[in-house]
């Protein structure tokens, strides 16, 4: 029986366990820059016994930036910073994949220089608020991009895969879910377009599809991953004909060859889609179940039964920097401390004891 203490195959890579850290934005990129620091660099340092870290969601362009504190990898001085992160996480064994998370219209003006704008696939709001630096501010109605400027995002994903592997990175998985730009593409209540980008399922899948391809043909597809969360309705998306939309959108990236899919599964009641997904999908599955607070050792199962290759840890991720270890022995586990999650320095970051 496999289990998720058993070494994987990654597209090349070989992983040493089946348990993957979560991308978890956390906000402690210098401000100025959007360059991760050497805090950064120990902190995934620290948690390099996982078999696979995904980042903290990455803003491939000045203005996919959605939240303060947040890196980017647009720049040459990003990428030279990141850089000191692959390393650090190389050195202590680990395998590293970057998120590129384009926020789309999640953020706001104050979060972005000069005249910059969010943009998104129509001009219609987010219901909600974002933190900014000078407190939260309510969504703003997003600008809605041309044909060309969709296009040209699709090469900024490209680009920015390109400064990943250069930063050292051994890929990149595209952020596919939770109400960002390529989520709001695929759904019906943020796309309102009835060009070639949105109105049917084909068209509506068509940007993410589009930069799949790009940055695989950029790096290579077994240096590229999606995440994906169907019916998942954070950030204020409505999404109708979940099934058909992600059946379809698996169906037009699987011949690529991915390194990995990965599900974000929203509520339980997703499984079944879940399970006919990684029917769907032949390459490595990734899974971050839904449960019942935070995912358990219990979930561990999910990997001997067969529903998933990987599964992903997020918040016990944040306060056990050496989880696989304490998942083999079912703890004991750090308690997280929620106040210090986003922003702040060492405190509630690299500061948690290991066993």
């Amino acid at each position: 029986m496999t289990t998720a203490f058993d070494p994987i195959d990654l597209a090349g890579a070989r992983l040493s366990n089946r348990i993957a850290m979560a991308p978890m934005t956390r906000s402690r990129a210098d401000v100025q820059g959007r360059t991760p620091t050497p805090l950064v660099a120990e902190y995934y340092a620290q948690r390099a016994t996982a078999g696979l870290i995904i980042t903290e969601g990455t803003q491939p362009t000045a203005v996919g930036q959605g939240y303060p504190g947040t890196p980017g990898l647009h720049s040459a001085e990003q990428t030279a910073a990141w850089r000191e992160v692959t390393d650090a996480v190389h050195a202590r064994g680990g395998t590293i994949f970057v998120q590129l998370m384009h926020t789309g219209r999640i953020g706001h003006p104050d979060l972005l220089d000069g005249d910059l704008h969010p943009v998104g696939p129509s001009a219609v709001a987010a219901a909600g608020q974002v933190f900014t630096f000078e407190g939260p501010k309510d969504f703003v109605t997003p600008r809605e991009l041309t044909g060309d400027e969709v296009r040209a995002t699709v090469a900024e994903f490209a680009a920015a895969a390109r400064n990943a592997v250069d930063a050292g990175f051994d890929g990149v998985e595209i952020h596919g879910a939770n109400g960002y730009l390529v989520h709001q593409f695929l759904a019906t209540g943020s796309n309102r377009r009835t060009d070639e980008w949105g109105g049917s399922v084909e068209n509506r899948i068509r940007f993410a599809v589009e930069v799949v391809r790009a940055v695989a043909a950029e790096i290579g597809p077994e240096r590229t991953a999606l995440r994906i969360s169907p019916a998942n309705p954070y950030n204020d998306i409505a999404e109708t004909g979940s099934e058909e939309t992600y059946t379809a959108l698996v169906a037009a990236i699987e011949p690529l060859g991915l390194a990995y899919l990965h599900v974000l599964e929203a509520t339980p009641a997703v499984r079944e889609l879940t399970l006919a997904l990684r029917k769907q999908f032949t390459g490595t599955f990734v899974l971050n179940p839904a449960t019942e607070g935070p995912t358990a050792a219990s979930s561990l199962a999910l990997i001997e039964d067969g529903t998933a290759d990987i599964l992903a840890y997020g918040t016990l991720f944040i306060a056990n920097p050496d989880l696989p270890a304490r998942l083999r022995a079912d703890g004991p586990y750090n308690t997280p401390d929620r106040a210090s999650f986003y922003g702040g320095d060492h405190r509630g970051y690299t500061d948690y004891p290991a066993l």
